[in-house]
């Protein structure tokens, strides 16, 4: 039971450490035995290990712990009342009985080959077993016959005899070759804990077995002396408490240990016991303190470690002190023994520690000093009571081990202290070494963990880390390392024994890694470039060989490449490598550098050792690796090669002048001709300037041309590789505020050939008609060069005019609003004032706000210039309102006033709470919504977080805190001082739960009595201060009977634990397991029946009721009070309550309005109906029923008559009946137990199945686009966009080539026509270019009632085709519809738009956001897409199909749920097919499967790597079944020897054929074969349908691991970059609705919600090439819905007559919302996307896939709107108000080539071949 770990190692300078684990008091010390202990010993050839147990002591190999050989010690016939057996005088009256054997200590002795072995029976005997086997008893003693000798109890009563009592042991060698046996043990003899309590004074302890003795261990000498005190004559080697002083003087050991002294020159050896002096029971001032006792052993002259010379009187030297860990508050007093609550490290300094003894000795004999040493006079050997002052003087040997005409033994009053360097929770175990330095202990934790802890000279914790050993097992306090191989550890738990690696150095990879983990076990082995433990690396003795921790992770050997850009022109270069870091010399080494690719150079060492340098010759110019298409450079790894090993690295870079400018390099090249960045002036819009660009490194003529910034042509001059350049009349536009151009240069003979501009130089191009909305944002403009005039006539800004003008004033400021609208006297509120022309720079505002005559400080950083100031107020004298004035050379006022106040604080509720913190406060008063910002502060250092206020309250959550106590409670305004005087809050100790009941529920929940929060449960009652009540959750994911769920407990919210210290030293929350401390067993629901089990009881109404209720066996032992009867709405008072039954009444009169009253049973939550009770009538059922009686009567002739002739018949029905029933049961419960397996089975079975080696049959970008654009030519498709195309192989089927008339590569019109057509497109496309024509364009077709939703989707998806070329200004066309849409929804319901797809504008959205998301959807999405829908179709192929409806045995939607128990079993078909790549293949099928069914389940298995557009039809195959070598039958669905069952033929299966496991077919081209015989199926059986519904689950728990992979996919951001569509679309919604200010978060979400990712899942055959069935379609529709449930924010209103399709993802609809909404959230936290970056992406899609569609065809089909609806788009621009602002082209003449008579009868005559669209029919 130890726990305290000596370590024996010393540091340098003879600096010797003690490591100790102590804990903080606690009452329970033994909760249970501990295992036995474990000792080590080395013998000549091999390491062996001995560990005890109760009743045995094995013996293990030393490296892999294999058992060699097992020695039982008990159980034994014993009482702790008698003499040992082997005390031949001994006689006991008191009986024996069998008892186990617990071993106490286990103690090598190597020299002697003895290994003592002591147990706790027969009084603590022990026995001398040999070291080569366990087995065998080395020296018998007592020996018998000839030899027996003279033995007394005390040579037997060595050990303690008690399982939980203490003892320790140590083997002491002598100079002369004698070995003695150091043992302490607890005392328990008469009056201790554990003496048996039968009022006995039988004591054969107190004289027999001192706490502390040194016995004679001669295993070869005089065996009388064995186990004696007497080693010499004259000492007496024990110490013993006094009979009366035993209950004051309570002793526990914990561990015993040798160790040298610390202070030079005199080293001598100490024998150290620790141990524990335990509480008195009931005396609060007497805790347990951890005590250290020390020995001498002898002279350091003639003694070593393991040796001493003459040894003293054990007293005379004994000395004990106090150990205490931490300060006085807080201290850790007890050593650890058994499971600590709170535990902490502690290190102690054998110097000071002796230091301390030596100024004890010398306090009591020279200079006495009250309280610092006593005498203990408890002991029998003691000299007196106290200290006293002698004349004398005390050598060095006195002072440190006593003598014997001094005092003794001795006791330190004053305890040593150390701070704990580590506090950890639960510690059992601690074993310490030195290690480079560094002191590393390992902690073992009552939970199966191991930490580790490396510490520094300094004994400060530099890392930690923790493995699990045997999770749930505490770890045995006896850890050692293995003495033959000290980087072991060997430790035990409660069921095992483990040989634990001491580090894991391979894990780390890199140098940096591996220094970095501060592991001082671990370092970098240079030369063989890996983490490895010391002695693992070659060399390690070298210098630099083997790099430790300790020089920090700069240590890491690398090199510098000291010319790390090398031209590739240059000649003969070289490389000159600098070494840094470790690394050893490499003087006389061989040594290359290494290019990769089996390229090495020679390479020589240069430089002394500190400072080494290697030269290398590059590699070959031929051998230099190719340049990329899009880089200027190309970057080479360099590794030094030593001894044919690489070890370090680094990269240069090659670059080539002649490529720089193509590609826009990041680093500079200083030998290049570039551009030299350099600002310039901005640039109004539209208006003419010269650009002048300066370039370095020049290479080309003095004077050339070139094609300069923007297109623009120049001309440059200049020489000696400096060149001014100069871009002529450069005219930028733009429509923003301002915008930045790039500038470059490309030469203009060689148009590939640009200038490198590292730095790209951009110019500012500035609109002053935009971005300024009044005088002060157009003047303020002139900060930032812009050249803009303000004209107060029209209210806009514009450009100077030339020359410039002087700006005119600006009216003055205008305020609208200020807020907030009070705050605190003290000032610092944040005031907000908006409006207009305030100020047009900070500098205009500065001093120039006031509240009344209080200055306002504006803010800087919250200034935006004219509209918005934020100031900071100033400190009032006293409350007053006033208007807040801006003077910006005139002066604004507001309409509001700003008004100071005072908060008064009052009070606070509740007054306490837990220190776990989570109580919810209220804190009350008056004006507490004052200012801008309010702080709750805690001791003035923790925060009240969750702040919510209004006028008269404030409420927050209360953070935890370390120790309970009264806290002030601070409210703080602006962060100015406290306005609460006297509010505190009292923090509460946690409240300790020490127990449940009951510990067993049924799945339902129950009501349980004594415990709070169980997981998810509801909230709990408090009834006591001692007991609480709640019901115990609903266990839907725990089946009955399996291992007992864990219980937690939440505090306010927040997970309870066990009271423990808040600790310094907390390990990463990963690392940190959490174990529950009570558990709750779940069993099946009860089960209750009436008497006779009927379902019907009559009753007349006035009569009492007596309820007999029947309950089946259970293990739930439920109590009465759980128990409720009711009758309707009546309870029914529980009389009798047994195992079995349960007796109930009612004396009331039951009277309802209803006839049939429900009888309830209630246990917890469990409600179940028993029975109907039918009530009979009143006074009208007993006129009735005496008529009925009358008539009774004369009939009974008759009916006795019927009675005898018919009973005969009607018990052999009732027994057909109750067969049928029994039947029906055991069907029912043979279905519920299948669908059960299956749950259990399946998704192993498909995860195993699916696994699927060809690639992913993605659609080309064009199909993609056509089918997602036109979706509704399903029906069509054949007729419109498939054309025929040459069959793929003659085996192959007729499956054609889908082709699109976009897709259509030339445009097929008449040549008469063409030019014609090709001009008027030309121009229409010209028009269609105009944006403001083109908005009022889609207006006005809108406007219109013929033009219907399908044509508004086709105009839209025409659209998007047409300017698939330019997605800059078809984003920028859709957003402006957007805008129109938003502003026409604003104003009616904003929560319904974007909901449909019913404007042309809402289907362009869904076209852009496909065309956009087209490239995510591959990377990203396909993979987990594809895989949900083929673990769909592998799990409806799994069961029978319905042939005829589709059902299946197993689907996620309802309505495809085939409600019959078929019987099919699998088949295994070898099946031969020259088709699809492959020959033959073993196929899966159903007995039940049609033989259709069966080609498809083949078909699929053969042509799986292939397209499904490329699959044969199965009606183009046959399947040939070879019954024999030379019988063959064709087999098909239909034949001569099909079964007809009612008229009706019924399709041919496998069955039916009856095809045995492992046939052989053939899918051959002859259909010339004979058919087999008819056989005819046997007829199902048919069952309760509803049953059947459970399949639905069991489909939906094997699919769900593949729709959370898909659902993560959609809703995860990878690499912190979300799709910019979405990005862009989202930011550019919330820019709107902050413009229309909509601030409703949930009209928000709603806009975001896009149906995009629904199309898609509704619909894969848009994203592969692959077969949707309408069965897939069905169940992918079911997993829609939950994509549309988790994206919505309505709550989901579901009953039992909900619909399955939502029942069925109710439970999952929460967590997935969770993870939409935080999706959302992590979009709108993310840096918004500049306008750039989004052209950029539209611009790289369009030239990505420009040439695939044929815009043509698309301008043609757009055209026949315009044609259609000309007059209403002529007028309805006519009417636009701003058409002279925005001119269309001038030119017509499209209207000619398109719309005259002879291209119309060109169009006329050839429309069959230009284009026919579906979703329109219209043609041209």
């Amino acid at each position: 039971m130890c726990g305290l770990r000596g370590a024996a190692r010393g540091l340098r300078g003879g600096l010797f450490r003690l490591a100790v684990l102590l804990r903080s008091w606690e009452k329970r010390f033994f909760p249970r035995p501990f295992p036995p202990g474990l000792s080590c010993s080395k013998t000549p050839r091999r390491q062996r290990r001995e560990g005890g147990q109760s009743g045995a002591a094995p013996q293990l190999s030393g490296g892999d712990l294999a058992l060699e050989a097992e020695a039982a010690v008990g159980p034994v016939l014993d009482s702790p009342l008698c003499h040992a057996p082997q005390l031949p005088q001994a006689s006991c009256e008191h009986p024996r009985v069998l008892t186990n054997n617990y071993n106490k200590i286990l103690q090598p002795d190597p020299e002697q080959g003895v290994l003592v072995v002591c147990g706790s029976i027969y009084q603590g005997l022990c026995q001398l077993r040999s070291m080569a086997n366990i087995s065998a008893v080395a020296v018998r003693f007592p020996p018998g016959g000839s030899d027996s000798v003279s033995v007394v109890p005390s040579m037997l009563n060595v050990a303690a005899n008690h399982p939980n009592a203490s003892t320790v042991g140590l083997v002491l060698r002598r100079g002369g070759g004698g070995a003695r046996l150091l043992v302490a043990a607890t005392y328990t003899g008469f009056g201790s804990p554990f003496f048996p309590r039968n009022r006995s004074l039988e004591d054969h302890r107190f004289e027999n077995t001192p706490e502390i003795a040194i016995r004679a261990l001669n295993a070869r000498g005089d065996l009388a002396k064995l186990f004696t005190f007497d080693i010499n004559p004259s000492d007496d080697n024990i110490l013993k408490i006094k009979q009366g002083d035993k209950a004051r003087h309570k002793l526990s050991f914990v561990r015993a240990f040798l160790q040298h002294g610390a202070a030079p020159p005199a080293r001598r050896p100490y024998a150290y016991l620790a141990l524990n002096s335990e509480a008195n029971a009931g005396d609060k001032e007497s805790p347990a303190h951890s005590l250290l006792a020390r020995i001498c052993l002898g002279e350091p002259a003639e003694a070593t470690l393991n040796g001493s010379g003459e040894t003293k009187k054990l007293t005379e030297s004994y000395i004990q002190l106090g150990l205490r860990c931490g300060g006085a508050a807080d201290a850790f007093t007890r050593l650890v023994s058994v499971f600590p609550a709170r535990s902490a490290l502690c290190v102690f300094r054998f110097a000071e520690i002796e230091e301390t003894i030596r100024a004890a000795r010398n306090s009591c004999f020279v200079s006495p000093a009250a309280g610092m040493v006593t005498v203990l006079d408890s002991v029998v050997q003691g000299t007196g009571p106290a200290c006293e002052k002698r004349n004398i003087q005390l050598q060095p040997e006195q002072l440190d081990c006593g003598a014997a005409h001094l005092q003794h033994p001795l006791a330190i009053v004053k305890p040593v202290t150390a701070s704990p360097i580590f506090t950890y929770s639960r510690l059992t175990a601690v074993a310490v070494a030195s290690v480079n330095n560094y002191t590393v202990a390992f902690l073992g934790t009552a939970s199966g963990g191991l930490l580790k802890i490396n510490l520094d000279s300094t004994m400060k914790v530099i890392s930690r880390r923790s493995i699990s050993v045997a999770y749930g097992e505490p770890v045995h306090p006896i850890m050692q390392f293995d003495p033959s191989d000290s980087t072991y550890l060997y430790l035990m738990t409660s069921y095992q024994m483990t040989r634990v690696k001491v580090a894991a150095c391979s894990q780390y990879q890199t140098c940096r890694e591996c220094l970095a983990a501060a592991d001082a076990y671990c370092g970098w082995c240079t030369m063989e470039t890996r983490c490895s433990l010391q002695h693992e690396c070659a060399n390690f003795t070298g210098t630099n060989f083997w790099a430790s921790v300790s020089g920090g992770v700069q240590q890491c050997p690398s090199m510098t490449i000291l010319e790390p850009e090398i031209n590739i022109d240059k000649e003969n270069p070289a490389l000159i490598i600098q070494i840094n870091g470790t690394i050893p010399n490499l003087n006389g080494t061989n040594i290359s550098c290494d290019y990769g690719n089996n390229i090495h150079t020679v390479a020589r060492v240069a430089g002394d050792y500190v400072n080494q340098f290697i030269y290398c010759s590059l590699l070959p110019h031929e051998k230099y690796p190719a340049f990329p298409d899009d880089q200027d450079h190309v970057v080479v790894e360099a590794s030094l090669r030593v001894n044919n090993k690489n070890i370090i690295q680094a990269n240069f870079t090659i670059y080539d002048c002649k490529r720089i400018g193509s590609i826009y390099p990041q680093r500079k090249k200083i030998d290049c001709p570039r551009i030299v960045p350099a600002p310039l002036e901005p640039m109004p819009t539209g208006v003419s300037r010269n650009i002048m660009i300066s370039v370095a490194n020049a290479t080309f003529p003095k004077v050339i041309e070139f094609l300069g910034a923007l297109g623009r042509f120049g001309q440059a001059f200049g020489g000696n590789k400096t060149a001014f350049c100069v871009c002529f009349f450069v005219q930028l536009h733009t429509s923003e505020k301002s915008h930045r151009f790039p500038v470059n240069l490309q030469l203009k003979d060689k148009p590939d050939r640009f200038i490198d501009s590292p730095e790209m130089m951009t110019v500012e191009v500035y609109n002053c008609a935009t971005g300024s909305a009044d005088c002060s944002q157009c003047l303020g403009r002139e900060d930032l060069g812009h050249r803009c005039l303000w004209s107060e006539g029209s209210s806009s800004c514009r450009l100077q005019p030339e020359p410039p003008q002087l700006p005119g004033a600006c009216p003055p400021p205008e305020i609208r609003k200020i807020e907030p609208l009070r705050g605190p006297l003290e000032g610092g509120t944040l005031l907000t004032i908006r409006g207009r022309n305030l100020g047009r720079r900070f500098s205009d505002v500065v001093g120039a706000v006031r509240v009344g005559a209080v200055p306002c400080t504006p803010l800087p950083h919250r200034y935006s210039v004219s509209e918005t100031v934020v100031c900071q107020t100033g400190e009032a004298p006293e409350a007053f309102s006033d208007v807040v004035t801006v003077n910006v050379s005139r002066e604004g006022r507001s309409r509001e006033r700003y008004s100071y106040v005072l908060p008064v604080v009052q009070s606070i509720s509740p007054p306490n709470g837990p220190k776990a913190g989570g109580t919810r406060v209220t804190i009350r008063g008056s004006r507490l919504d004052v200012g801008s910002e309010l702080r709750v502060l805690i001791n003035s250092s923790k925060q009240c977080t969750d702040l919510s206020r209004s006028d008269s309250s404030i409420t927050c959550t209360m953070p935890a805190v370390e120790l309970p106590g009264a806290v002030p409670v601070c409210v703080q305004f602006e962060n100015k001082s406290c306005a609460s005087h006297n509010i505190t809050f009292k923090y509460e100790k946690n409240p300790v739960i020490s127990d449940i009941s009951p510990k067993k529920s049924q799945i339902r929940e129950r009501v349980s009595p004594r415990w709070d929060r169980v997981g998810q449960g509801p909230r709990c009652q408090v009834h006591t201060d001692t007991a609480i009540t709640c019901p115990s959750p609903a266990a839907s994911n725990v089946t009955a009977g399996a291992k007992p769920a864990p219980v937690d407990f939440y505090l306010n919210g927040r997970l309870y634990t066990d009271e423990r210290s808040a600790l310094d030293e907390e390990l990463n929350p990963e690392e940190a397991l959490h174990v529950s401390k009570f558990s709750l067993g779940y069993y099946a629901d009860p089960q209750f029946s009436t008497a006779k089990k009927e379902k019907w009881i009559k009753h007349h109404p006035g009569e009492p009721l007596t309820l007999v209720i029947h309950k089946e066996p259970d293990s739930l032992g439920l109590e009465s009070n759980e128990y409720q009867v009711k009758i309707g709405l009546i309870s029914c008072e529980i009389q009798i309550v047994s195992d079995k039954v349960i007796h109930c009444s009612i004396n009331e009169s039951l009277s309802s309005s209803e006839r049939q009253l429900p009888v309830t049973i209630q246990v917890g939550k469990f409600n179940y109906t028993i029975a109907m009770l039918h009530l009979g009538g009143g006074e009208t059922a007993i006129i009735v029923s005496i008529v009925i009686c009358s008539i009774l009567l004369v009939l009974s002739v008759v009916a006795l008559f019927v009675f005898c002739t018919k009973s005969r018949r009607a018990e052999r029905y009732w027994q057909k009946t109750l067969l049928q029933m029994e039947e029906m049961e055991s069907q029912i419960r043979e279905e519920i137990r299948k669908g059960f397996a299956e749950l259990q089975t399946d998704m192993t079975d498909l995860t195993k199945e699916l696994n699927r080696s060809q690639g992913i049959p993605f659609l080309e970008y064009k199909h993609f686009v056509t089918r997602t654009f036109f979706p509704k030519c399903s029906s069509l498709y054949e007729e419109c966009y498939i054309l025929p195309s040459q069959q793929l192989s003659s085996q192959l089927g007729s499956h054609v080539q889908e082709t699109h008339p976009l897709l259509v590569g030339e445009w097929k019109i008449p040549e008469n026509c063409r030019p014609n057509m090709e001009e008027g497109i030309s121009l229409f496309s010209t028009l269609l270019n105009n944006k403001h024509f083109l908005i009022v364009f889609v207006h006005a077709l809108e406007q219109q009632k013929d033009f219907a939703v399908r044509d508004r989707c086709n105009l839209a998806s025409l659209l998007t085709i047409a300017l698939h070329g330019k997605l800059e200004y078809y984003t920028s066309i859709m957003k402006d519809l957007l805008v129109d849409l938003i502003d026409a929804s604003a104003s009616k319901n904003p929560k319904l738009m974007l909901r449909r797809t019913e404007s042309v504008v809402e289907k362009m959205l869904t076209n852009w956001m496909s065309i956009c998301m087209y490239s995510y959807l591959r990377e990203t999405v396909g993979e987990p897409f594809f895989l949900l829908i083929c673990a769909i179709k592998q799990q409806i192929n799994k069961g029978s199909i319905d042939a005829i409806t589709g059902k299946a045995r197993y689907t996620l939607n309802e309505e495809w749920l085939l409600r019959e128990n078929i019987e099919a079993k699998p088949r295994n078909l070898n099946v031969s097919f020259q088709g699809c790549g492959m020959d033959s293949l073993s196929v899966r099928a159903m007995d039940t499967d049609t033989l259709s069914q069966v080609k498809e389940k083949i078909l699929e298995a053969f042509c799986k790597n292939v397209p499904y557009s490329q699959w044969p039809r199965v009606e183009d195959v046959d399947l040939e079944w070879f019954a024999t070598s030379t019988d063959s039958y064709i087999l098909r669905d239909l034949d001569d020897t099909s079964v007809v069952e009612d008229g009706r033929k019924k399709l041919n299966t496998l069955a039916h054929y009856k095809i045995p496991e492992g046939a052989s077919l053939v899918l051959p081209t002859d259909e010339s074969v004979e058919h087999k015989k008819s056989h005819r199926q046997s007829h199902r059986k048919k069952v309760l349908p509803e049953i059947y519904l459970t399949r639905l689950l069991s489909t939906k728990g094997t699919l769900q691991k593949f729709l959370d992979d898909l659902f993560k996919a959609i809703l995860s951001i990878r690499d912190d970059k979300p799709p910019v569509a979405v990005k862009y679309f989202f930011d550019f919604l919330e820019e709107q609705a902050e413009k229309r200010g909509i601030t409703d978060p949930d009209t928000l979400h709603i806009w975001k919600t896009n149906r995009f990712w629904v199309n898609i899942l509704k619909n894969p055959q848009f994203v592969f090439d692959i077969d949707k069935t309408d069965h897939i379609d069905a169940c992918l529709s079911v997993i829609a819905q939950a994509f549309i449930d988790a994206c919505s924010l309505s709550d989901l209103q579901l009953g039992k007559d909900s619909p399955t399709n939502k029942l069925l993802y109710a439970k999952e609809i929460p967590e997935y919302r969770k993870i939409v909404q935080r999706y959302y959230k992590q979009i709108h936290d993310m840096p918004p996307l500049s306008e750039q970056e989004m052209n950029a992406h539209l611009a790289e899609e369009s030239r990505k896939y420009r040439n695939e569609f044929n815009t043509n065809v698309a301008m043609a089909e757009i055209y026949k709107y315009a044609k259609r609806y000309r007059s209403q788009v002529s007028g309805c621009y006519s009417s636009w108000p701003h058409r002279h602002l925005h001119p269309v082209p001038q030119s017509r003449d499209y209207q000619g080539h398109l719309c005259n008579s002879p291209t119309d009868t060109c169009i006329q005559s050839h429309r069959a071949g230009i284009i026919r669209m579906c979703t329109t029919a219209v043609h041209m």
